[in-house]
Parts: C-alpha cells; structure tokens; sequence
C-alpha cells in the first residue's frame, strides 16, 4: 500500500502577506470576498507591517496597508533605485608627477614601485606618483528596473528572535516555517515522539543561495570594498542553508535532509523528494519549502542585463504612458516585456496519510504526484524546451487515473508558472492548450498568480500551491488582474485566461495541476488534490469508523491552530528558535550492533535485518 502524502500545515510570506490560514491569498482576492472574510487577513497584514491604527479609520487603514503589499515600486529599505552604487574606473594621465597626501595608517602595505613617500607633521605622508595611476570614482547611476514583489512594507522577517548577522533569506526561513509548523496545530515534540528520528525530513533551501551582504553577496564584494569577509559570510550563504536552519534551530532533527535545486522550479524539486520518500514508507513527517530573497542591487541588475525584467522604459511603451504603472509591471499571458522579481518563504507540513489520522491532524489537501523532466539538447540554456510537455502531461494522466475523466476536464484547473515574458507567454501556453486538447478539456481555467506577486524564482511554485490551498477555503479562483487583454500569439483555444476572480465553491475544484519552469531546462508540475477528495480518498482506505475517530481528534487539533491564529492577530506570535537547546554529544549515543538510540528520542533506530539485496548476500 503507498502511503498518500497529505498537507497538514503550510505558512510563510510573500508579496501579499503571510500565507498560513489564507491570508495572502485573500489579500489577492480581497474585491470578490466578503468583509466578514477580510478582517483576518488585513488584522494581519497591519501586525505584520507594525502600523499604528491610532488615528486611521478603517479605509485609511485598508489604503496604507493596500498600497504597502503585492507588486510596487522598489522601496529603499533594499536599494534606491535611482542612485545605484557604481564606481568607474578613471585613469590619470599626465607630464607631471601626481601628488596627494593621506595618513600614514592608509598606505597599502606593498607600495606601488613608482609611489615615492615623504613624512608630513603627525601621521601625515605625501605620496609622488611618478606614473599613471587608475582610481576608481563613486559615480551613481540610476536602475532601469524600479519595481518588485517585496515583502510587505515595515516588515522585518527577523524581528522576533535573535536573527544578528543572518541573511535576509535564512531570515525569511525562521519565519516561514515557524508558521508552517505552528498552523499544525500540534506539538513537535508530540510529533517527533509518535515516529521514528529517521523518519523525519527536512526538504529545502534556496535557488540562488544567499546572496546579500550577510551571505554570499557580503564575501564576494569585500575586498574590493576595503573590507574583510566575516566568519559567518561564507558558511550562511550556502544554498542548502535553509534546511540545515531547520533542523539546527526549529526541529532538533537528526533524520533525513535534503536541498533538491531547479532554478524556478526548485520547490516542485523539494516537494517530488518528499513525496517519492513518503510513498515509499521511508518518511513519515516531511518539511518542505523554500525561502528567497533576490531584491539587491547585483541580482537585479544580473536578470536586467538578461533582458529578463519589466523595465521602466519597456512599461511606458507598452501602455503609451508618461508614468509607469508598477501595479500592472507583471503581466502573464497578456502583452508584457518581462517578469518582476520578487522575494518569499513558503513552506508545508507532510504527513502519510496514516500518522494525520493518528494525530488528528487537519488535511489542507494531498500531493499525488509530482514529475520532473529536462528539455534535452538546447541551443540556449535559459530558452524553454521539451520537458514541460512530458510533466503537465503525466500529471493529468496521474490525476485521471486516479480520480477520472470528469475530475481533469470539468473540476480542474492549472497554477501557471506565467513569468510575464514575451516567451513563456507563447511557450507555456502552447503547453498548456495542447494537453488540454490532449485530455479533451474544453475551457480549462488557468490562474497566474506572479501579477500579484511577481516571480520568486525557487519558491515560486510555493506561492502557487498556497494560493491554491486558499481556493479550497474561500471558493474563488484569482484572476489575472493585470490582464487588459491576451496577447494575440499566446494558443488559448481551450483556456480560460480572465481577468476576473471565478467563484467556483469550496469543492467546484477536485485537483489543481501546478506548473513550474526553470532556466536550464527544470521543468516540473504537480497534481495537487483537493481537502474533500483527500478525506473521500482516505475514508475509502481506511473506513468510516476511523474517520469519525479522525474528526473528534481533529476538532481540538483546530482549536489548538486557531490560538495560534489569534496570537498572530494580536501581535504575540513569535518564530520558533531553539538556539543551543537540546545538543547531542556522545555521550548522548548507545550504539550496539542491532541499533543506536539518541537520549531524548524514544525509538531506536535499528539497523535493517534483511538485505536490500537478497539474492546478492553472501554468508
């Protein structure tokens, strides 16, 4: 029997907030709901964004917090746009020797041989260069690209615990899957104590690494700043880091751990590792997810010179303007000139079906599958390919053999990748409208949720999935707000591309198809089932008296999650940090030949008794 991997907790921000019981998500889709809906979600984005309602009233409140969220102009807490650093090199020439006097203290330590050093009174020296010499002048310039997906404004990720010296995305990590764990609803220590060590595992990390001053970003540019790399620079910056975050400092965990990397679709990555692993029986409770944080000045700059983002000038063409519209900068399916780039942290909570029903744990929705497929040779390593044809069309077969012919083509739809590139416009939509015709799906609605977001690179998927989970909560479908209209070479015979939120009930949708593409040739799409279809799915397996057992367990499980959720609303959540806690030494291991046991855990874990390989064994 294969283990059926279901979401019992997700969390994280982005763009539009946190993502865990929906906020985010019905900040997208705030015009469609009702306000009895919205007083969560924006009691939240204020906590999140530290305003003072003293003084406001409610729509002055809902403005601010409108115009501080989702994709907007680059705010300066990252970089200022119109002054970026820049030094150019200046060469000076001339007949006479160049002279200039400094402190002493100042000199490199091995003197350039045409500089000449007279002492001057005090520490002063005057230096005689009898040669050209190339200096290098701060000349500021200004971006061409001024908008992003940020995390709301005032928001500072490592604000409720120690977060001295981190990165920005390790971070971001803290409190994403601190939000994750904690909308469990159920104790770690509970959980850690029903399973076996080797049976938990984290799955995650970080597209590009960490790449501002306190990671990478900080170790490159030192020397050439005048500085010193730090002793933290090095090690944080790795790309796995997040993970390793995870197990150090939120779980304890000694069991499996793991940070799978595809570019864009590096979460779809993380989250096929951790299905294949519970499917086979070898993990019962999985972390996954991903955290990144690209807004700095050289990343930005990297994707520009790619010809890659919105640009100020590109926008102003495209909508014959004076003033670039930086709402609408992210524009998938419709006339666009490039992605936004954007920053977030979203991570789930996976159980095997079996150990949720245990717990009581509440079912969010289910993973079937997941497939990963390369384009094969390319001419250009950053040009789509091949491969994304193979994955969206093995996930809707997967969900077709699972759930039928009427769940793909009348209660489906697809999270688009939909970067808002003149490319992928035309290559994901081909896609996209060539399984549809495949699969016999007439109208196939496609939802594309980077027009409010913008592009997150390796977590973008992550923001796919929790918009997703929050359909099921709330009944709509977001529409592509920023679509004036298709663009007339996007293949959309059998799709539905609106700019209009769809209601569609909280069980109109059975299987959500998520799709993910990434420079390289990373290509992957999920079939994601929906709450209902999980707990019909699991009432089939496991029968209705274990179900009704599963529900009365459940109910104190929500009770538990919503005092979290009432923390938040509050203000008094805090990110778990367990920093020094709990460490093993040796003398904290018994080893014997049949297993090894960790003080504080309470199974063993033992080695296997039976060959891997039977007919190989020798005596």
């Amino acid at each position: 029997m294969v283990r059926l991997p279901v979401i019992v907790g997700f969390g994280g921000v982005n763009a539009a907030g946190r993502s865990s019981f929906h906020h985010g998500y019905c900040r997208m889709v705030a015009d469609a709901l009702p306000a009895s809906a919205l007083e969560h979600p924006y009691r939240s984005l204020q906590q999140l964004m530290q305003l003072d309602p003293a003084g406001k009233s409610a729509p002055e409140l809902r403005q601010q917090i409108d115009a501080g969220t989702l994709v907007r102009r680059l705010e300066s807490r990252y970089f200022d746009p119109d002054q970026l650093h820049w030094h150019r090199h200046f060469p000076l020439e001339g007949e006479q020797p160049i002279s200039f006097t400094c402190r002493s203290t100042q000199l490199p330590k091995r003197l350039p041989p045409e500089w000449q050093i007279t002492p001057l009174a005090g520490d002063q020296v005057q230096v005689t260069a009898h040669a050209p010499q190339a200096l290098y002048l701060p000349a500021p310039y200004e971006s061409q690209v001024k908008v992003a997906g940020q995390l709301p404004s005032g928001f500072d990720p490592g604000r409720g615990y120690a977060s001295h010296h981190q990165p920005r995305g390790l971070q971001m990590t803290v409190f994403g899957a601190s939000d994750a764990l904690q909308t469990v609803g159920i104790d770690w220590e509970e959980i850690r104590q029903r399973v076996n060590p080797v049976e938990i595992g984290v799955y995650a990390g970080s597209a590009m690494g960490q790449l501002d001053e306190a990671g990478n970003g900080g170790l490159l540019s030192a020397r050439s700043r005048g500085r010193q790399p730090t002793s933290k620079q090095c090690a944080l910056g790795f790309a796995q880091m997040p993970a390793d975050f995870i197990n150090a400092y939120l779980l304890g965990s000694v069991g499996y751990t793991s940070s799978n990397m595809g570019a864009c679709a590096s979460f779809l990555y993380n989250l096929n590792q951790a299905v294949r692993d519970i499917q086979a029986g070898r993990i019962r409770v999985a972390v996954v997810g991903n955290s990144e944080a690209p807004i700095t000045q050289e990343i930005v700059e990297g994707y520009a010179a790619m010809s890659a983002l919105a640009t100020d000038a590109e926008l102003l063409a495209l909508d014959g303007a004076d003033t670039p519209d930086y709402r609408r900068a992210s524009r998938p399916f419709g006339r666009n000139c490039g992605f936004v780039l954007a920053e977030s942290a979203q991570f789930l909570v996976l159980f095997d079906d079996a150990l949720a029903l245990e717990l009581g744990a509440t079912i969010y929705g289910g993973i079937n599958e997941v497939f990963i497929h390369a384009d094969g040779y390319k001419r250009s390593i950053s040009a789509p390919g091949v491969g994304n044809y193979i994955t969206l069309a093995r996930a809707v077969a997967a969900a077709r053999d699972l759930l039928g012919e009427t769940a793909i083509r009348h209660r489906s739809y697809v999270q688009a990748h939909g970067s808002s590139t003149p490319q992928n416009r035309v290559t994901e939509s081909h896609i996209l409208d060539n399984t549809a015709r495949a699969f016999g799906i007439e109208r196939w609605p496609v939802a594309a949720v980077k027009c409010y977001l913008g592009h997150s690179l390796g977590a973008a998927a992550g923001d796919q999935l929790a918009a997703s989970l929050g359909v099921w909560a709330h009944g709509y479908l977001p529409g592509i707000t920023t679509l004036d209209q298709v663009a007339e070479d996007v293949h959309a015979e059998r799709l539905l591309l609106s700019r209009h939120h769809q209601e569609v009930g909280r069980e109109g949708i059975d299987v959500t198809f998520l799709n993910a593409k990434g420079f390289g040739g990373n290509n992957a799409s999920a079939c994601l089932l929906a709450p209902h279809v999980v707990k019909r799915l699991l009432a089939k397996r496991h029968g209705a008296e274990a179900m009704g057992q599963y529900a009365a367990r459940n109910a104190v499980v929500q009770q538990a999650a919503e005092a979290y959720q009432a923390a938040i609303l509050r203000g008094e959540d805090r990110p778990i940090y367990r920093f020094g806690q709990g460490i093993l030494g040796a003398e904290d291991v018994q080893l014997d030949g049949e297993q090894l046991t960790l003080n504080g855990h309470h199974a063993a874990i033992r080695f296997e008794s039976s060959p891997l390989y039977p007919d190989l064994r020798e005596p």
